[in-house]
């Protein structure tokens, strides 16, 4: 009869686990250019940084051992209110602990603190020193960032 309905029985979908893989994606092109993301210290900010830094210094000399050596500590404050008209970066305490997070991995810091040290330890004990070494550690208040370096001078 033509005009009867057929129905067919319906298959069962097959139970699916949710811990089963799914087939994996294919690739029909691949990318020529990869991109990363990496941040880094201005080199031209950073001039800019260090030379509104607020330097501060405290230490003496003395004898040990038939060598005359300077220990003591400089603090270098590189308040972000006083470098907000040429950074564009606001200057506000997010972009301190930026700032500061980026600084201890940046690899010109010692270069640049080492004159500034040096420039210290002949300002506090008129002489010129033969070798400096220093430890920074960095902190953030608010907006400043302070590099403290403990100083140790061969005079």
């Amino acid at each position: 009869m033509p005009d009867e309905m057929v129905f067919q029985p319906v298959a069962k979908p097959p139970e699916v686990s949710p811990y089963d893989i799914r087939p994996m994606a294919q690739v029909r092109r691949i990318g020529l250019i990869e991109r990363e993301v990496r941040e880094t210290l201005s080199q031209a900010a950073l001039d800019a940084v260090f030379a509104h830094a607020e330097v501060m210094s405290e230490g003496e000399s003395r004898q040990e051992t038939g060598k005359t050596l300077f220990l003591g500590s400089t603090m270098l404050t590189c308040d972000l209110a006083a470098t907000a008209e040429i950074l564009r970066e606001p200057a506000d305490d997010r972009t301190a602990r930026h700032l500061a997070g980026l600084l201890a991995k940046e690899k010109t810091l010692d270069r640049r603190i080492e004159p500034i040290v040096r420039r210290e330890v002949l300002r506090i004990t008129g002489q010129a020193p033969k070798k400096v070494r220093g430890e920074t550690r960095i902190r953030v208040q608010g907006t400043r960032v302070f590099l403290d370096v403990d100083v140790e001078a061969m005079l």
